[in-house]
């Protein structure tokens, strides 16, 4: 009985740092990502938040992390292209035909339920390109849902982390 209320005490002692280690302003979501399937190279997807005027406020997270490809995203890349800020961190793999990805995203919780959107694009090597794969306004019932894409994601899901 000891040993299970260290254990239980040692778990609730890291919960608490790691929750401190988010600003308090952020909330998290684990962000499933589907992909049609499709033959070819594997797909870039990129997840911005666009602010209620309809303009690129923030990366939020790029599968595919070989920049030489980036400028075929067109749309986005008009706004990261300027900056070039690093993307080290919120970057991972292109994901193949049928296959899906996981990633978290740090949403601002003063964002949700205010007029912003997330937005998924997606471009696959020597094919199409979906500015607006998916769009969808940033709010507490759409980030409960299963969510269906136009171009190369199938759907994508959100599951709130804390």
């Amino acid at each position: 009985m000891k040993k299970l209320f260290i254990y239980f005490s040692l778990a609730i002692f890291i919960s608490m740092l790691t929750a401190s280690d988010m600003p308090t302003g952020e909330v998290q979501y684990k962000c499933m990502i589907q992909i049609k399937n499709y033959k070819g190279e594997g797909a870039y997807v990129i997840v911005s938040l666009i602010n209620p005027k309809g303009n690129y406020e923030k990366t939020l997270y790029v599968l595919g992390d070989d920049s030489e490809w980036y400028y075929e995203m067109s749309s986005w890349w008009k706004f990261y292209g300027k900056k070039r800020t690093k993307l080290d961190g919120i970057t991972g793999a292109t994901v193949g035909g049928g296959e899906r990805a996981m990633c978290i995203l740090n949403l601002d919780k003063d964002k949700i339920n205010r007029g912003y959107r997330l937005r998924f694009e997606s471009a696959v090597e020597n094919q199409e390109y979906h500015e607006k794969d998916l769009e969808i306004r940033l709010n507490k019932s759409n980030l409960s849902k299963k969510l269906e894409g136009k171009g190369y994601v199938r759907y994508v899901r959100f599951i709130a982390v804390q």
